[in-house]
């Protein structure tokens, strides 16, 4: 660990009196009322006027039919993988295999494009049911999944059917080119708009141009019920499928029947309140977070740095996560292990893990960016596609680039301009 107390660079930078988070849960009130209408009423459970109204709310902003409130993000990505799989394959986890009821899933032995640099909540769901993920390299232009890497996926791999997509930190994809090629392959598309909320491409919100989707309200997204997640579709008979799965897969029976396989994944009345409460202030949320990417972007322009980018003309952002890129020849050495990280002061030039040491002794919190999928020990020896072909190590990995140029910074949206511009400040001393 660097000694940044004796360092002259950080001479005269006071700690933070209060931690600066990376994104944590900004309260209102509101979120307070619903949680006690909950209590009072006694309905605590996974029921409720709470859950009725954020699963209509959620579906309107979002543009979409049906919502089904569930218990995560992640739990929401599963069920929606799985009915991918049973419109797919007309499979399901509660068929007879050669292994027996319930073995296997409904991906068994096939695979499944992914977005590479996400969270693994991402890609788990497809492992859950069986499916053998094959990642797909991201862009520079929006860091989400590279349109040309995908369409050589499906040159590579024509049997597949079912492409996973992630809008990263709030930033859309390029989806009207993603959906055409899942078309023109006769594919389906999850697509993951846990950190994406909205955030719109061509005027549309994410979560909508999935044929099935999935948002989060985990409790650092940018609206939280400490935990939760939706289920998005325009499909009756799907959200009624996935609303039967979340509740154990009980049957229309005066007694408990049960004729496939269930899963406790309902979202609670309580948690309810609390998106409940949080939804009216999504647009608020979103105007904090983008002045907190433009002052990022202004403060850091005289350094050999970049911002997360979009397409101005195309998308709008929800602004969910400022993240930085360090230019290649301002990028000083740095050697990274499987847990530990190390890295070497150079002047003019630094490190993502010398920034974010920086930013952690002065009481900020700051994090890697994603480390791509196919990086992870779990899924190293997966396929693994870039717009030159599937030959690691040869081609162009922008996701891995992007990992090890990158970091994420504060994005509080209860973090003050004047603490952003100490955390600018330590950022700029790391380059001297």
């Amino acid at each position: 660990m660097h000694d940044f107390k004796s360092d002259p660079r950080f001479t005269g930078i006071e700690p933070f009196k209060e931690k600066i988070w990376l994104s944590s849960p900004t309260m209102h009130g509101d979120e307070l009322k619903y949680m006690q209408e909950a209590f009072n009423t006694n309905w605590m459970s996974t029921v409720g006027d709470n859950i009725n109204e954020i699963e209509e709310i959620v579906a309107e902003k979002v543009g979409v039919k049906y919502g089904v409130a569930l218990s995560s993000g992640t739990a929401s990505l599963h069920l929606a993988v799985k009915l991918a799989a049973e419109h797919l394959y007309q499979s399901s986890t509660g068929i007879h295999t050669p292994f027996g009821m319930g073995c296997g899933g409904a991906l068994l032995g096939k695979r499944v494009f992914c977005s590479d640099m996400t969270f693994d909540a991402t890609v788990n769901p497809v492992v859950y049911e069986g499916g053998e993920p094959v990642f797909i390299d991201s862009e520079y232009d929006t860091w989400n999944m590279n349109p040309e890497a995908l369409e050589k996926a499906f040159c590579l791999y024509p049997d597949v059917k079912l492409v996973v997509f992630v809008h990263l930190y709030g930033v859309p994809g390029k989806m009207m080119e993603l959906a055409k090629i899942c078309k023109k392959h006769g594919a389906l598309m999850v697509e993951d708009a846990a950190e994406s909320l909205g955030a719109s491409y061509q005027g549309i919100q994410t979560g909508s141009f999935g044929d099935f989707s999935a948002v989060s309200f985990n409790g650092n997204k940018i609206i939280t019920g400490s935990s939760g997640g939706m289920f998005l579709t325009d499909n009756l008979a799907d959200a009624k499928q996935c609303r039967k799965w979340s509740t154990q897969s009980r049957e229309d029976a005066p007694w408990y029947q049960h004729e496939e396989i269930g899963y406790n994944y309902r979202m609670s009345n309580v948690i309810a309140g609390v998106v409940r409460g949080q939804v009216p202030y999504l647009k608020e949320h979103i105007m904090q977070k983008k002045k907190i990417y433009e002052q990022y972007k202004k403060g850091l322009s005289d350094l050999p740095v970049s911002i997360n980018p979009f397409d101005k003309e195309k998308s709008e952002p929800n602004y969910w996560m400022t993240a930085l890129l360090i230019d290649e020849d301002a990028m000083a050495t740095q050697v990274r292990g499987e847990r530990e990280v190390l890295w070497k002061t150079e002047a003019g030039k630094s490190t993502p893990a010398e920034i974010l040491e920086a930013i952690e002794h002065f009481q900020g919190e700051g994090r890697p960016i994603w480390k791509p999928m196919h990086m992870q020990p779990i899924y190293r020896n997966h396929g693994f596609i870039t717009v030159g072909g599937s030959d690691r190590g040869k081609k162009a990995d922008v996701s891995a680039d992007i990992f090890r140029r990158g970091l994420c910074l504060p994005s509080d949206n209860k973090m003050t301009a004047k603490e952003q511009e100490r955390i600018i400040d330590i950022i700029h001393r790391c380059f001297e």
